[in-house]
């Protein structure tokens, strides 16, 4: 493979703004941001405010090693329906872009955050580039889903993880540049990965030995929202806890899933010997314990990636997936939420052959994206 050439940047009168709004999204983008840094490129970062908690996110930043957001929109939180949540992030991010006037502002992902700026920038002439663009569930169901369609759309610059997205643009007919950079999330992984073993031991905190564990997420609006999904689901968990009892489950519950449950009155489905209920931890530590688990049971589009990044086996309780190079490879099953075709996907998976190949790129996507915008954008 040719060494990636480094493009520096002295230029510092063109501004890149940088927009983050979940943890999920301050991971993603955290690689980008550091190598903007690097370069010493004028940039500033906002923080919508979607998911924002004062203590998790200024921890989380501190721990990844990236400078506290210049802005943060503090009124999002309270704003629970998709329609005003969004409304407020968009004007928000609006009065910041009018003040600070940069040149393009980056987004990751799908989610009411990113929609919201990439529309506040579009409306102000202000370019967007879409980083993870291209993805598609096929599931109009799915916010996520009319959001990624609609960002890829209004975007200048459309940076890819894979051939396949690329071809799901231009099936799309996108305006934009589409640049195929690799999936910035495997420089995620790799950096942090080494952070998390340096600096935490989350596995001796919950007597877990390596390999001899199956940790779970289960978080998604279509699965905890509906009473017969969820409810499958962990009749599901249940029946799998009772065939591996060799296993230890160990579950960091999303608060959106434990509200659910509570209020669908079926919390003592969860109550099984062998699987830990935790609370949320953060994201160095899920990544020590998703490094070390036999398999992964999940219905996160994130998971699923750093699951075949790291050569773990995942099973996505979900009818489809906008990573479907995840199961084409064998990394990845879908399982649905049927409790029955969980437990026979997990059986699947405790006894794959890991041999699959990381299809999103050798964790240089940072430097690519950096090295475009210096060439397209900045220059």
């Amino acid at each position: 493979m040719a060494e990636l050439k480094i493009i520096e940047h002295e230029n510092l009168q063109n501004i890149i703004a940088v927009l983050v709004g979940t943890r999920p999204g301050i991971i993603k983008m955290s690689p980008l941001i550091k190598e903007l840094k690097r370069r010493q490129i004028n940039f500033f970062v906002i923080h919508a405010g979607q998911h924002y908690s004062y203590n998790m996110d200024k921890i989380m930043f501190e721990q990844i090693k990236i400078d506290q957001p210049k802005y943060i929109l503090k009124n999002t939180k309270k704003y629970k329906l998709h329609g005003a949540q969004t409304a407020e992030m968009l004007k928000g991010i609006e009065k910041i872009l009018i003040e600070e006037k940069p040149k393009i502002l980056l987004v990751c992902g799908d989610a009411n955050f990113n929609f919201a700026g990439a529309l506040a920038a579009r409306k102000l002439g202000i370019m967007v580039g879409h980083v993870e663009s291209g993805l598609r569930s096929n599931d109009w169901k799915m916010p996520e889903e009319h959001n990624r369609v609609m960002i890829d759309h209004i975007s200048e610059y459309l940076f890819t993880p894979t051939e396949e997205n690329k071809n799901n643009l231009l099936k799309d007919n996108v305006k934009g540049k589409i640049y195929v950079t690799g999936n910035i999330i495997v420089d995620s992984v790799f950096e942090n990965l080494k952070i998390a073993l340096s600096e935490n031991n989350i596995l001796n905190k919950f007597k877990l030995d390596k390999k001899k564990y199956i940790l779970i997420t289960i978080h998604r609006e279509e699965n905890v929202d509906n009473y017969e999904n969820i409810n499958n689901i962990l009749k599901g968990l249940n029946l799998i806890c009772e065939k591996y009892k060799e296993y230890k489950f160990i579950f960091p519950i999303h608060p959106r899933t434990l509200h659910r449950i509570t209020l669908f009155k079926i919390k003592n489905l969860i109550k099984i010997k062998n699987l830990r209920v935790i609370k949320p931890i953060g994201y160095l530590e899920f990544l020590n314990l998703l490094n070390n688990s036999k398999i992964v049971i999940t219905d996160s589009g994130g998971v699923q990636e750093e699951a075949c990044i790291l050569k773990i086996p995942c099973v996505t309780v979900r009818n489809n997936t906008e990573r479907p190079e995840t199961v084409e490879i064998g990394a990845n099953i879908l399982s649905g939420t049927k409790s029955n075709n969980l437990l026979k996907s997990v059986g699947i998976m405790m006894d794959i052959n890991i041999k699959w190949e990381n299809p999103y790129g050798d964790g240089t996507t940072s430097k690519k994206i950096v090295n475009i915008l210096i060439n397209e954008v900045l220059n």
